[in-house]
């Protein structure tokens, strides 16, 4: 009785101290006062039926006018007390979607999951594969990956705070879906498993080994690489999250990815340190950046101007340098960039009629090409046979170029007797090539 009595105490005191935290640091940003972020006029698009949600969570999106073709796809998670308008406005994820061709979903937590609407990054039943929050997200970029016709080699994620460490359970449950991620003022996955050990670790009063942390997350799935490129963001006056979290964020994965543990290149300046760890060919693998006396928060630079994303406000910090910016240039997300505008030019569809129809034509064309397994998820089998047998392709094909208001192609009839897999893929990747949906 007396140490439950000892346990309880100590979770409230650490509950006490997070709290107060949290109102000092809103109370400290310039913009709070102003209402500012109050104020932010919502660019994002809240869709529904995007399949299992056993996390309880609310999906939005930016997705801008102008797509290049097959175009990336970013997962950005608030930090507590945010909501995904609050962590487009400052990160200005979607600002950069615009200018890059790319697409943000925006998960969001709900008080009734959390009073603080931080994501639970360390229970059990929310942080497994295939469960829970971690199953929601998922099912979320399976949604984005079909309705938009999202290039499945340019997926990733990030967030601040309790979603970078959500991007961590995210990285480390399902990484054979993600390429890169990025986990600002986070935490390494699987470091805690109730809400005292959430503040323990949170307030550096736990650190697992190496190995320990590796093994969280080669626990965590089947998958054995290659993995994600890591990009790890902190201050080094965070109060909220000690900085001690960033270096175990890194042992974790330089562990994972076979890595030694010293840096292979390292930059300094007077505001920051960038260091960076490279395979055996050169090839960044993870990079950290630690910004000297900033507090908890994504780091920004408003004074960019035009070239700038985002805006000062609670936890987000305007401290000269672009994480947003950095940590897409690090991903490679604009490495092979075309002109959004010819993207256009070209007669591409709105983003939207990827809903319907022409997103049914690139599944069929996948199916043509045998490029869906049968062991694939169940989302991407059901957008091709609609739960009720199989479709012919021939008529998904019209309704996709209906869609985008082009001239149907004479395509060949299937025979009465032939399914889906009958049908040549490069018939049907020809007839897509041709209404601009798919890349050339």
């Amino acid at each position: 009785m007396p140490n439950l009595q000892a346990s309880l105490a100590q979770l409230q005191h650490l509950r006490r101290k997070f709290e107060s935290l949290l109102v000092a640091a809103r109370a400290n940003s310039p913009s709070w006062g102003r209402g500012q972020f109050a104020r932010a006029t919502t660019r994002l698009q809240e869709l529904t039926a995007f399949g299992a949600n056993p996390g309880n969570l609310r999906m939005f999106a930016y997705v801008p006018v102008r797509l290049p073709s097959m175009p990336g796809l970013v997962v950005a998670l608030h930090g507590c007390t945010q909501t995904a308008v609050d962590y487009d406005h400052g990160t200005g994820w979607s600002t950069l979607a615009d200018r890059q061709g790319f697409v943000v979903v925006y998960p969001q937590q709900q008080p009734s999951n959390n009073a603080k609407n931080c994501f639970s990054w360390f229970l059990p039943g929310d942080i497994q594969r295939d469960r829970g929050e971690a199953l929601s997200i998922r099912e979320m970029v399976g949604h984005a990956l079909v309705s938009f016709g999202i290039d499945r080699r340019k997926v990733f994620v990030t967030g601040l705070s309790a979603g970078g460490a959500m991007a961590s359970v995210m990285l480390a449950t399902y990484p054979e879906v993600f390429a890169g991620g990025a986990i600002v003022a986070g935490l390494p996955y699987g470091c805690a498993a109730s809400v005292q050990e959430a503040f323990e670790v949170m307030f550096a009063q736990r650190s697992p080994s190496e190995r320990a942390l590796g093994d969280s997350v080669r626990a965590a799935s089947r998958h054995r690489g290659p993995w994600p490129r890591i990009s790890v963001w902190h201050g080094t006056a965070d109060p909220i999250v000690s900085a001690s979290n960033a270096d175990n964020i890194i042992r974790q994965w330089t562990n994972v990815q076979a890595l030694q543990g010293h840096p292979t290149h390292e930059e300094k300046s007077a505001h920051h340190t960038r260091r960076i760890w490279s395979d055996a060919s050169g090839k960044a693998l993870i990079e950290a950046v630690s910004i000297n006396g900033m507090a908890h928060g994504v780091p920004i630079a408003t004074a960019m101007g035009a070239e700038g994303c985002g805006a000062a406000g609670p936890f987000f910090l305007d401290v000269g340098i672009s994480s947003t910016h950095q940590i897409a240039n690090f991903w490679g997300l604009g490495d092979d960039l075309i002109d959004v505008a010819t993207a256009a030019a070209i007669g591409r569809p709105e983003p939207a009629l990827m809903e319907g129809a022409a997103r049914k034509a690139e599944l069929a064309a996948r199916v043509g090409q045998g490029a869906i397994a049968s062991n694939e998820p169940a989302f991407e089998r059901d957008e091709i046979y609609g739960g009720h047998g199989p479709v012919d392709p021939n008529r998904v094909i019209a309704a996709a170029f209906k869609a985008a208001g082009l001239p149907i192609p004479e395509v060949p009839s299937l025979h009465p007797e032939a399914g889906p897999w009958a049908m040549p893929g490069p018939i049907i990747e020809a007839a897509l090539k041709a209404a601009g949906l798919v890349r050339r």
